[in-house]
């Protein structure tokens, strides 16, 4: 890879662990929590896909609140209005990965610029970062919202180019979700796959350029990098 200028992560899954709505979710439907959540994020998934195939756009939230009523429906759980409500609110406020806030502290340390590219709202990616307390580490929030599409269009992996004002090949592009790297290969940034769970990659063409099990290891690999340079 060429010389890196700057960072962009994927938010959702990468940074922050969507699963940990499933606590919530249990105390509605004890013992179905992570059911209800990976059916819901499954679901928010595909619908923003849908919607960009579709061109109807709708912008996150409603994505997720459509994804949740579905899921709830499908697995005949009930939710009325105010659990479906709270559940979206705490949405806004998943936890990110445990080793994500020293990771991204390190990063900072490089004076790496770093920046978000997500599928989420301007308003959710704010709120997921501010809640967590990591807002500070980040130079820009770029949202699908300004592309009126979703990823993996190409139109809003140009967002972060045109954003940071640095040629692709010298953005890193970070996502744990295997399409979403795929579509940024294919756009033309170095992609590094955080794959968590040990999967295989998807098979759409693309392969990373590097890939780690946690945000700590790929950290660690730019420390040697500026130690060999």
């Amino acid at each position: 890879m060429e010389k890196i200028r700057g960072i962009v992560f994927d938010l959702y899954g990468t940074l922050y662990d969507v699963h940990s709505v499933a606590g919530l979710c249990d105390t509605y439907h004890p013992g179905r929590g992570l059911e209800i959540s990976t059916l819901w994020r499954q679901k928010q998934l595909e619908y923003t896909w849908l919607r960009s195939l579709m061109g109807q756009y709708v912008d996150f939230e409603q994505a997720t609140r459509d994804a949740l009523l579905f899921t709830s429906r499908y697995l005949t759980l009930p939710l009325d209005d105010a659990a479906r409500m709270a559940l979206c609110d705490a949405y806004l406020k998943i936890k990110p990965y445990p080793e994500v806030p020293e990771a991204l502290d390190r990063l900072q340390a490089m004076h790496m610029p770093l920046a978000i590219l997500s599928n989420g709202s301007a308003h959710s990616i704010r709120s997921v970062v501010t809640a967590s307390g990591l807002a500070h580490r980040f130079q820009h929030l770029i949202s699908a919202d300004s592309a009126q599409i979703f990823k993996p269009h190409h139109s809003v992996y140009k967002l972060a180019e045109d954003q940071l004002q640095q040629d692709r090949s010298a953005i890193l592009f970070v996502s744990s979700n295997a399409w979403d790297a795929s579509g940024a290969r294919h756009f033309g940034y170095p992609v590094c796959w955080i794959n968590r769970a040990g999967n295989p990659f998807d098979e759409l063409g693309q392969s990373p350029d590097h890939v780690v099990a946690g945000l700590d290891q790929l950290v660690h690999w730019f420390e040697e990098r500026i130690g060999a340079g």
